[in-house]
This record gives C-alpha cells, structure tokens and sequence, in this order.
C-alpha cells in the first residue's frame, strides 16, 4: 500500500469515529474503572435485581444429630 492509501484510510476511520461518537451523544467515560461512590452502576444493578428467596434455616448441629 502507498502512503497516500494509508492516510485516507486513517482519515476515513477517524471521521467515521467523529459521527459514531457524536451520533451517540458523546457520553463516553473513558476514565477506566471506578470504585465507591462515583460506582452508580452497582446501586442501579440491586435496584433492578428481583427479590431475593429467604435463606433456608441453619442445619441441626452434629451432635444433636447423634441422639
């Protein structure tokens, strides 16, 4: 490939990655991964999670088990 034909290339790549972006208004965090409060993600996730079933009772103890 010539020179030419790679910079069009790059070109081409970088306007379609300008419309995608502002098409997708923009709202990209690109700030990695985060934790405690700025973490909304978590508290929408326990939101939306339905309702946990109740916890079976503890087990009989061995040795009451015995007798």
């Amino acid at each position: 490939m010539s020179n030419r034909s790679i910079i069009i290339m790059v070109l081409v790549l970088i306007g379609a990655t300008a419309y995608l972006l502002l098409k997708g208004d923009g709202n990209v965090d690109m700030s990695g991964e985060k934790h405690g409060a700025e973490a909304t993600h978590v508290e929408e996730a326990k939101k939306d999670a339905p309702a946990a079933a109740p916890e079976a009772p503890a087990a009989a103890p061995a040795a009451d088990a015995k007798k």
